[in-house]
């Protein structure tokens, strides 16, 4: 179950209420559209226009006897407008009201969700900014490496977050199609400018072509987006996990007044928030198998995507809106230890510094393999005996002859590792 949380709009897009206005919508704007044609009266589309409207309760009551919905709703509106009702849905067949109607939703939900991205990627900005030039050890399989900042780590995820927004919109373009074009997609029994006038309607472009459904590579591009977009917010969420385990606490998700870790261990502060989030982002990748395996159906159309879709499409984005909006709380709120951040970039004494040690002696005439061995013996004395790397390049025999004490000095510098900082902002935007 989604933890509760004060933003019910997505949510709402996909109650049976919605559905049914939606419905209700295409087939009036349908009936516009025939009587626009001459094929039926236009004093009857006022009439419809007039009394058309449903009840969600009996709606469901007629479905659990007849055992198909759209007929169900059909039958409870035709109950309001009377022998007019004889206009509504002619022509056409379920899916165009069903896949039209999913078109509709999954837009609003994408733009509920392309918001949702936008203002984290704002967050990560302001981060990004902050921390631009606070050095910070960059690890490489979870081992200390070469200084970074910790702006340049927030303003890599700023980078990511832009490609999920065009990734969003690209799939927002994907699935903003609709389709009236009759059981098989052959129009035969209703012209193709009722499928044009209702779609630009409801601002869907008109789908190229059709079977009696649309095509669900769609549906699969679109959830592979809140998939990946999923894959993102988890790559970051494992991130401050991993700063903030106790031997490293560099950053640590926001702990709130009267808040518990533990029912055990009251001393307990736990990532809780970025450990549901990365949970979650395996549900949506599952959800976007789903509907991968969701392409492949009989012929024209069999009814087996209908289950999946059902529950799929409507819990990803509900969950992935719930995702950026608890992200965007624990970046707005990220608690940042610069001592700790500090004190982790001294851990190694300097060996930090190994590549930049390894150039210099090549820079002065030095063969690699021969400068190579030389820093990695001085660094593994460095490891063993827990003694500064400077004071033992400083005394080193072949190092002497090659490097002053002044040019070591210069190498330990961590402000040369953000020579190029404002070069990366810059092309990344920021």
């Amino acid at each position: 179950m989604i933890p509760r949380y004060s933003r019910k709009e997505i949510s709402d897009i996909w109650s049976d209420e919605s559905r049914f206005n939606i419905w209700l919508q295409i087939e009036v704007l349908a009936c516009e559209a025939q009587a626009q044609l001459g094929n039926i009266p236009k004093s009857a589309v006022v009439n419809i226009k007039k009394k058309a409207k449903f009840n969600t309760e009996k709606v469901l009551k007629i479905e659990e006897e007849v055992k198909h919905d759209v007929i169900a709703f059909l039958t409870n509106v035709a109950e309001y407008v009377g022998m007019d009702s004889r206009f509504i849905h002619m022509g056409m067949t379920s899916s165009d009201v069903v896949d039209t109607c999913l078109s509709v939703q999954m837009k609003l939900a994408g733009e509920i969700i392309l918001k949702d991205l936008i203002e984290v990627k704002s967050s990560l900005s302001k981060k990004a900014k902050k921390y631009k030039y606070l050095a910070q050890i960059g690890r490489t399989h979870g081992v200390h490496a070469e200084p970074i900042t910790l702006g340049l780590k927030f303003a890599l995820w700023y980078d990511e977050m832009n490609r999920n927004i065009e990734r969003m919109k690209r799939a927002l373009d994907v699935i903003s199609v609709g389709q009236i074009s009759g059981a098989v997609g052959t129009y035969e029994h209703l012209s193709p400018k009722v499928e044009a006038y209702v779609c630009k309607k409801l601002g869907l472009k008109t789908t190229k072509i059709a079977t009696q459904i649309l095509q669900r590579d769609r549906h699969a591009e679109y959830m592979n987006t809140l998939a990946l977009i999923g894959a993102s917010i988890e790559k970051f969420t494992t991130e401050i996990r991993h700063l903030q385990k106790t031997e490293t606490l560099e950053l640590e998700e926001s702990f709130s007044k009267g808040q518990k870790g533990s029912s055990a261990m009251p001393h307990k502060k736990n990532p809780i928030t970025c450990e549901r989030l990365s949970g979650m982002a395996r549900v949506l990748r599952g959800n976007a198998l789903a509907c991968m395996e969701n392409i492949a159906l009989w012929h024209e159309r069999d009814i087996s995507h209908s289950s999946v879709e059902r529950i799929v499409v409507p819990d990803s984005t509900i969950l992935t809106d719930y995702i950026l909006y608890q992200f965007k709380k624990i970046v707005d709120n990220i608690v940042v230890y610069e001592e700790n951040i500090k004190k982790n970039l001294n851990l190694t004494n300097g060996l930090i510094f190994s590549q930049t040690v390894l150039l210099k002696l090549i820079e002065k005439k030095m063969k690699r393999e021969t400068a190579y061995k030389i820093v990695q013996d001085v660094a593994m004395k460095c490891w063993r005996e827990k003694i500064s790397f400077y004071e033992l390049l400083k005394n080193d025999e072949e190092v002497k002859k090659y490097l002053t004490e002044k040019e070591l000095k210069e190498i330990s510098d961590y402000n040369k590792s953000k020579k190029n900082v404002d070069f990366i902002f810059k092309r990344v935007g920021l």
